[in-house]
């Protein structure tokens, strides 16, 4: 062989190893923004959260249009094309409007206030949002760090370079309460915003940088001000941190996270934070909707609650304090929807996390005296009703994330379900909670939530040996019973005589003033997870009990002049729009009949979920509805909320494997699979075979294979009582 043939055939071997090294890498990394819509839930009442985020950050940095009404919480509904800013934090699927503060606009003159946009204009992905403005000729592009946001202004056609500050602008409740603005330069101004409305008092502290010298002319207004840059003939860099500390931590939060100017570098970076978040589910399927659904579903997740502390893990905490921590703080927790599906899949796809909210928990109940509830930007909102809180913790220790911290979790519980607020002081004082004794109505539904938490606190007493706490946690844990109406077959309100309250009528769903919570009796009459053969044995048999679980599902009547918004995805009575509902249908499982659950999760994870923006049937609600999706594509669901029990339902896609963390995949594959194959004929466990329609959460934390064999027809599978969760 010549030497020329020789340098040819290396040459081609190199390439050869090269190309196979790149396809090795971008397998590993495959690309998924790609399928991310964040078009979807921005429509209808979906109240999804629109613009350039990283995961779990607490930047969302992304257009705010007027406040409209309830639709517009989020800060962007896709029938509105009016913006008044470019805000710098936001809210995903909330049902109250806050947040989207620190907000700048591009403008024309100082008497502008808002400006138009068209859809055709808009691109995006995880990380990245660019639209360009009617007036100004604007072209406005955005990416985002965990606390700093990056924005690229490019003017066209003689367009002046000219912002408007507004730092009283903000959604919903909010009031500006103080604020400082200052040019410590040319090229940075710095200041905070303090504010009271859903949280009683948010602070938020940054520092705002220039690619160029800007000069700033103030208004009459403390909170209004316009900043112009003299050269328009290129793009206007604006890199902006942000702290709940002061403005020394946001200055020290872009030296860290955004040193540089160099955008497009950072909006790679960040895609690729996002990619590496979503592929923790690598699914297998050739339906490209249904792909995208799923990783937008993963992309809402992650874009839930988010990090409230500086780089150095300083934080403002609940009691208004600056405490110096070893751990991430979280904040924008929106537990009563989230403890039911989105806490027990992030248990299991990000378990690097689980500590962190055990100490975020913790540390809340020091500086308030009880866990969170609804908790924002280092305010305790009382937002919703029980304890979701304490379930949320329970579930963890039991999982083993509160190693160290076991006994402190064990007097945070207790402590959080004996204070006299909250109708715990007649809970204690009755034994249960008499509708005559509390004025906002509401309480079946705060009953059995506290039910539902006081049965955490009995499992993680069990667990530490404190027998006499367990007894008692776990009796008051079972009162759901006393609300049980024989005669109706409903979960029905009780006055102190110890008679059901009158007039009843179990479709009726008066939002906030019913014996219910955002549904009727219908609805509540299943929220018992925690003991759902308790339940059963209250209808009297495994019959009876399915026979009013599938009348749920067909049942049809008048909800009421003024029924909730929030009860919406109907299937009879079944409401998939609002989450106590969301583990209804795995309590099939329970009475032996997993094949009757199969058809109804199929048809809410196809029928429910769409590509479009109108594509959620009820409010993200903070991720919850979107890990829904989820976890149910998977194939299971912890219907306990605390113990870690999944229960297995009718897998979406052939084959998911989830990153459950330190080397080790949990791999579910359902083989024959399809729109016609629901059923589940048999399965496997790591190669042997498995009889039971649940597994544990060390089952899928240590790694390994759940194999399900899909048909067309009902199967004996799981039938059995040994074989039941």
């Amino acid at each position: 062989m010549n030497t020329k043939n020789l340098l040819r055939n290396i040459i081609a071997t190199v390439i050869i190893l090269l190309c196979g090294l790149s396809q090795k890498v971008m397998a590993a990394t495959p690309n998924l923004t790609q399928y991310v819509n964040q078009y979807i839930g921005t429509g209808g009442h979906g109240h999804t959260f629109m613009g350039a985020n990283s995961p779990f950050g607490l930047v969302q940095l992304g257009p705010t249009e007027p406040l409209r009404g309830w639709d517009w919480t989020s800060g962007y509904h896709y029938s509105d094309n009016e913006l008044i800013g470019f805000g710098h934090m936001h809210l995903s699927g909330t049902g109250i409007g806050c947040l989207g503060d620190i907000a700048l606009l591009p403008i024309t003159d100082t008497k502008q206030k808002s400006t138009t946009f068209r859809h055709e204009d808009e691109r995006m992905h995880p990380g990245y949002y660019s639209v360009k403005l009617n007036n100004p000729n604007v072209l406005v592009e955005l990416t985002a760090t965990a606390r700093c946001g990056f924005h690229r202004y490019t003017f066209q056609n003689g367009a002046k370079a000219m912002l408007a500050l507004d730092l009283a602008q903000c959604l919903g409740w909010d009031t500006p309460t103080d604020c400082l603005l200052t040019q410590e330069s040319p090229t940075r101004l710095t200041g905070y915003r303090r504010s009271t409305g859903w949280a009683k008092d948010r602070r938020i502290y940054f520092s705002m940088d220039f690619s160029q010298p800007v000069s700033l002319e103030r208004t009459d207004s403390m909170y209004r001000a316009f900043i112009t840059a003299g050269d328009a003939t290129k793009p206007l860099l604006v890199k902006v941190a942000l702290s709940p500390v002061d403005i020394d931590k946001a200055k020290a939060n872009m030296q860290a996270e955004m040193p540089g100017w160099d955008f497009d570098a950072t909006v790679k970076a960040v895609d690729a934070d996002w990619n590496k978040a979503l592929a923790r589910v690598q699914i297998e399927t050739s339906d490209n909707t249904r792909r995208t659904i799923f990783y937008t579903a993963m992309y809402h997740l992650m874009t839930s609650c988010s990090q409230f502390c500086d780089v150095d893990k300083q934080y403002r905490g609940a009691d208004g304090k600056v405490h110096r921590a070893d751990f991430t703080n979280y904040t924008t927790l929106s537990l009563w929807d989230t403890y039911r599906a989105a806490h027990p899949l992030m248990s299991f796809l990000f378990p690097d996390m689980q500590r962190d909210f055990v100490q975020t928990f913790l540390n809340i109940y020091k500086q308030q005296g009880r866990l969170p509830v609804w908790h924002l930007m280092g305010n305790e909102t009382d937002c919703m009703i029980g304890n979701p809180g304490a379930i949320v913790l329970a579930d963890l220790t039991l999982k083993g994330f509160a190693k160290g911290f076991e006994r402190q979790a064990l007097d945070a519980l207790k402590a959080t379900q004996m204070i006299d607020i909250r109708s715990l002081d007649i809970l204690k004082k009755y034994g249960y909670i008499p509708w005559d004794k509390v004025p906002t109505n509401e309480t079946v539904a705060n009953a059995l939530e506290y039910c539902i938490a006081d049965d955490g606190v009995a499992k993680v007493a069990k667990m530490l040996g404190d027998n006499d706490s367990y007894n008692y946690f776990y009796n008051r844990s079972r009162t759901f019973a006393k609300y049980f109406d024989p005669q109706t077959g409903f979960l029905r309100a009780v006055g102190t005589d110890g008679k059901f309250r009158t007039p009843f009528n179990p479709f009726n769903a008066e939002h906030r003033t019913n014996d219910y919570t955002e549904g009727n009796a219908w609805q509540y009459t299943f929220l018992v997870p925690h003991d759902v053969h308790g339940l059963i044995k209250l209808f009297g048999s495994d019959k009876a009990f399915m026979h009013k679980l599938d009348s749920l599902f067909i049942a049809e009547g008048d909800a009421g002049e003024n029924a909730s918004p929030d009860m919406s995805g109907m299937t009879g009575q079944y409401a998939h729009g609002n989450e106590p509902s969301h583990h209804v249908i795995y309590m099939y499982n329970y009475a032996g009949r997993p094949d009757k659950a199969a058809p109804l999760l199929r048809k809410m994870l196809t029928e429910m979920y769409h590509n479009e923006p109108d594509g959620l049937s009820g409010n993200e609600d903070v991720g919850q509805m979107s890990a829904w999706y989820i976890i149910s594509s998977l194939g299971l669901y912890q219907v306990e909320p605390v113990g870690g029990r999944y229960v297995i339902g009718s897998p979406l896609f052939k084959k998911a494997a989830v990153d459950v963390g330190g080397g080790k995949k949990f791999t579910v594959v359902a083989l024959n699979n399809s729109d016609r194959n629901i059923y589940v004929q048999s399965a496997r466990l790591n190669g042997k075979p498995y009889s039971k329609s649940y597994i544990e959460f060390s089952d899928i934390t240590r790694g390994g294979t759940l194999e399900l064999t899909m048909g067309p027809k009902p199967s004996k599978w799981a039938t059995k009582t040994s074989d039941r969760p």
